[in-house]
């Protein structure tokens, strides 16, 4: 099966097992996936993400960051949003990258130095494709 925007695919799995208070849910792997999942690791919003099996058969897991509250479990991740899209490609310079939410948000952007944060991509002064925006 051929996946037109993987990115999307990731975003929707993602919410939909937020939604649904899943802790982790697993998906095809690929490396565009994994670096935007270990980038929002990184940013706080994941527990955790593991590869498991080899080949075609490789799968990404994702394990999904909760606040517990008693036992209540609150979303760390309440608003995805996919800004550059097949049909319309957004790119910005780093002057322009979004401040998220006054920085508590995160931006992702796809650089020629990798899939980075808006913080990273401030930090090395560079720009590129505006992939999504969370909080």
């Amino acid at each position: 099966m051929v996946m037109t925007d993987p990115i999307a695919d990731f975003l929707a799995r993602l919410r939909n097992a937020i939604q649904a208070h899943h802790d982790s849910f697993t998906l095809p792997y690929s490396r565009i996936k994994h670096s935007l999942a270990e980038v929002l690791k990184r940013e706080g919003y994941l527990q955790d993400v593991n590869v498991e099996g080899e080949g075609v058969r490789k799968q990404l897991v994702i394990h999904i960051r909760y606040l517990r509250e008693g036992r209540f479990k609150r979303q760390v991740l309440t608003h995805i949003q996919r800004i550059s899209k097949p049909g319309r490609r957004i790119y910005v310079p780093w002057r322009e990258i979004p401040r998220v939410r006054q920085g508590l948000g995160t931006a992702v952007l796809s650089t020629s130095h990798g899939i980075l944060s808006d913080k990273q991509a401030r930090r090395l002064h560079t720009g590129g494709e505006l992939l999504c925006i969370l909080w």
